[in-house]
């Protein structure tokens, strides 16, 4: 009885191992081409009706997957977007409080902006932080890449951490801005989170994350 259990063991073992083996070769060739298939809509017409820097649109004739014809379909076209969650040598987190004219109100959010032609987004996140804080150094990483709604938009939202940054500079806010620097602290930063006061979508996910990762809730 020993033997046959010794002997089942070894064969599920081995049967188990030339899975393994070769499951990253299915795998691959089902996301190649049977993945692939599923995902690809064909795009019949393309037209743009707006061109601005600020903001495209595109409009598409499609067929999706299914084999239905979606006619008038719009895509947003914006440049990269990035944020930053900094923090001080101290602790404190780096904000700004801007108003936000579509919603009519002022918010507390993460610095940010838009990625220019070119530009490495870690390169874009130091800059904006610099020009809308005058904060700069420390160490960085990525934290996240997110859509803000990818049915429509087609840009990525870059976030990263900056560790330990500090007073380099003077802001030097772009035309049109009208913003201003604050250093809060943990509990008043998890406070606005739990009272729903960080409303930028992408802003308020990367600092939930930011927190339950680093066990700060």
């Amino acid at each position: 009885m020993q033997v046959v259990f010794f002997a089942y063991v070894d064969f599920v073992f081995t049967l188990f191992m030339q899975y393994a083996n070769f499951y990253p070769y299915f795998y691959y060739f089902y996301k190649a081409f049977v993945m692939k298939k599923e995902e690809k809509t064909e795009v019949l017409s393309s037209r743009y009706l707006f061109n601005d820097p600020w903001l495209t649109v595109r409009e598409e004739k499609i067929k999706l997957p299914n084999g239905k014809i979606v006619p008038h379909y719009f895509v947003l076209e914006y440049p990269d977007w990035v944020n930053t969650i900094a923090r001080t040598k101290d602790g404190k987190f780096v904000m700004i409080r801007q108003y936000r004219h579509a919603i009519g109100k002022a918010n507390y959010e993460l610095c940010g902006g838009c990625v220019e032609n070119g530009e490495e987004p870690v390169l874009a996140a130091q800059r904006e932080l610099l020009e809308e804080t005058g904060f700069g150094g420390g160490k960085w990483r990525q934290n996240l890449r997110l859509s803000s709604n990818p049915s429509t938009n087609n840009n990525w939202v870059y976030n990263f951490i900056a560790e330990d940054v500090e007073p380099v500079g003077e802001p030097a806010l772009d035309e049109g801005e009208d913003l201003s620097c604050h250093l809060l602290s943990l509990e008043e930063v998890k406070n606005l989170l739990k009272n729903n006061e960080i409303i930028q979508s992408v802003h308020a996910c990367a600092l939930w994350k930011y927190l339950s990762e680093n066990r700060l809730l």
